[in-house]
């Protein structure tokens, strides 16, 4: 046993180290050679790390890129004979073919440009934008973006979007807006409101030069529904994109610790908001309205149906009084109630009224059939089948009759998509992008989701069943001819719902001419599948819900034995 544990040069540490009676002294020699080795691969690692960076220094210098071969520039160390020029022997380029251009390899010749070889590109100067390069035409009877005076980053954002003349509403409000005023504008949808009150907010937060706090928002939007919430956040976002300005939107029906992660993010300097949530966020003190400069209410009449306004009310005594801020309220009718509230929140403002006639006969060509309850889908699917190259939304007056409807369309191998209340927020905004994208060309709603709908190029809106409200009508029809396009509206009188047709021509100021369909127009539409899509009984013949045609199982009752 003594004579294993002697210690020899060339034994091994391990072994002594196990076999010894000294452990100790084993454990210390172990220690010292796994030390030993560390060192040697640290040593071995800088080595190979000083080679690579002398290669590329060599490269550099070779190419022109580089003049010293020391690893630290002049200013951190002093200069040593090491600092001296390479020459070119040093570093080897790679072979080139014959097709690549020479480059210098001394260093005595001047950089050369190599964006023709892939090399080094030349950096270009942008141009910068100007108001004189958004030439617009002077036209009689017109009023120009130019002629209002915006800051030039908004108007770069005009351009963008391609806004060459005011609306009458933006016209006639903008310049009294720009100086401050309160206002109360009867404007249905379509007609540019949207951007009256966001270039308002923009040019003014721009002008008056505060930094917002975290808490503290600055310009405030509340509308009635989640889509109107959402589509308004992303226009001001393309009208502020030349600006520092941010815009969020808190809505219902979406994650709440998200929202608030993208409060709490940074500066909120405009927000765009439902009545609720918005309160939500307040009563947590996570927003606070004490600085808020501006106050939009949009839809004001809507907010009323809805049953919102205690909580704007509630809203209303979280801001600065009403002479420290500037209130806008919009609204497609001014009803006494209306213009109660509009003396109680604002200061002297400037009423201004577009008559709901200039939005529904000027753009929109309206055309009424008379048809009978059982020819109404005969008639709409051969319209939806000569209209496929345009863009169509279909509106009923019922959640489960809009859902039927849809069902119908999609068994007739129409490629369609469902918008109601009973959509959930997720799918809602999944199924407004398909519709806007183009990759549905049907739109099934109700009037609900109907005001939220504000997406460009509607060409065709069909009313299968005509709203009970007049206002409903002009919301409906509003989707398409938006900001003086042309659209048609298309709505069927049979005889459950035709009684409402002289309330709405009382309301829009004119005659609406009924007439009977084209005989084409009458065509039966093909077999629908048997099968509804996603399962489900069909409405000619039962079968069992799920995969195949196989008959419902029936069951027979047992009798009683006693």
């Amino acid at each position: 046993m003594d004579d294993a544990c002697r210690y020899d040069k060339g034994s091994d540490p391990l072994s002594i180290m196990l076999l010894g009676n000294d452990n100790r002294a084993c454990v210390s020699q172990f220690l010292v050679v796994i030390a030993g080795s560390f060192s040697t691969l640290r040593s071995y690692m800088i080595q190979r790390f000083i080679k690579k960076t002398q290669l590329r220094i060599s490269n550099a210098i070779a190419f022109g890129k580089r003049k010293s071969a020391a690893f630290l520039p002049r200013k951190h160390g002093k200069k040593t004979d090491k600092e001296l020029p390479v020459t070119p022997e040093v570093a080897k380029p790679a072979a080139k073919s014959e097709n690549d251009v020479d480059t210098p390899n001394t260093t005595n010749t001047p950089k050369k440009d190599f964006s023709a070889a892939g090399g080094i590109k030349k950096k270009r100067n942008k141009k910068i934008w100007k108001p004189e390069d958004f030439e617009v035409e002077i036209v009689p009877g017109k009023v120009r973006f130019h002629d209002i005076g915006f800051p030039p980053s908004i108007l770069r954002a005009i351009a963008d979007l391609d806004y060459k003349y005011c609306t009458p509403v933006q016209a006639e409000s903008l310049p009294h807006l720009l100086e401050g005023k309160d206002l109360v504008a009867n404007a249905n949808t379509g007609t540019g409101k949207t951007a009256v009150f966001l270039i308002t907010i923009l040019s003014y937060l721009l002008r008056e030069k505060k930094e917002g706090r975290r808490k503290g928002v600055r310009a405030l939007i509340i509308a009635p529904t989640r889509e109107l919430v959402i589509q308004i956040a992303k226009d001001g976002k393309r009208l502020a994109n030349y600006t520092p300005l941010r815009i969020v939107s808190i809505y219902g029906g979406a994650d709440f610790r998200k929202q608030q992660e993208l409060l709490e993010k940074g500066r909120c300097d405009i927000i765009a908001a439902t009545p609720g949530r918005l309160l939500d966020f307040v009563g947590r003190k996570i927003l606070d309205l004490k600085n808020c400069d501006i106050m939009v209410i949009d839809e004001a009449d809507r907010m009323l149906d809805m049953g919102f306004i205690p909580d704007v009310r509630r809203i209303i005594h979280q801001l600065p009084d009403r002479g420290s801020r500037q209130t806008l309220m919009f609204s497609a009718t001014i009803t006494d109630e209306v213009k109660r509230l509009a003396s109680q929140w604002c200061k002297k403002p400037i009423n201004i009224v577009i008559e709901p006639e200039k939005v529904a006969v000027e753009t929109v060509e309206q055309i009424v059939y008379l048809v009978t309850k059982n020819e109404k889908y005969a008639v709409l699917y051969n319209l939806i089948e000569k209209s496929l190259d345009g863009r169509i939304a279909v509106f009923a007056n019922q959640k489960i009759e809009a859902k039927r409807l849809a069902d119908r369309l999609q068994r007739n191998r129409i490629s369609c998509t469902l918008l109601t209340g009973d959509v959930p927020q997720n799918k809602r905004m999944e199924r407004l992008e398909r519709f806007r994208s183009g990759k549905v060309k049907v739109l099934v709603a109700t009037d609900v989701a109907g005001r939220g709908i504000h997406i460009d190029g509607i060409t065709h809106v069909i009313n299968y069943t005509l709203p009970y409200e007049p206002e409903d009508y002009v919301h409906r029809i509003g989707r398409t001819g938006r900001a003086g396009a042309d659209g048609i509206s298309i709505s069927f009188a049979c005889e459950e719902g035709g009684f409402v047709l002289p309330d709405i021509e009382e309301f829009i100021g004119r005659k609406l001419d009924c007439i009977v369909p084209d005989e084409d127009l009458f065509n039966e539409p093909p077999k629908a599948d048997e099968r509804k899509p996603g399962g489900g009984y069909s409405s000619s013949r039962k079968k069992y819900r799920g995969s195949g045609n196989r008959e419902k199982p029936r069951y027979t009752k047992r009798k009683k034995t006693t």
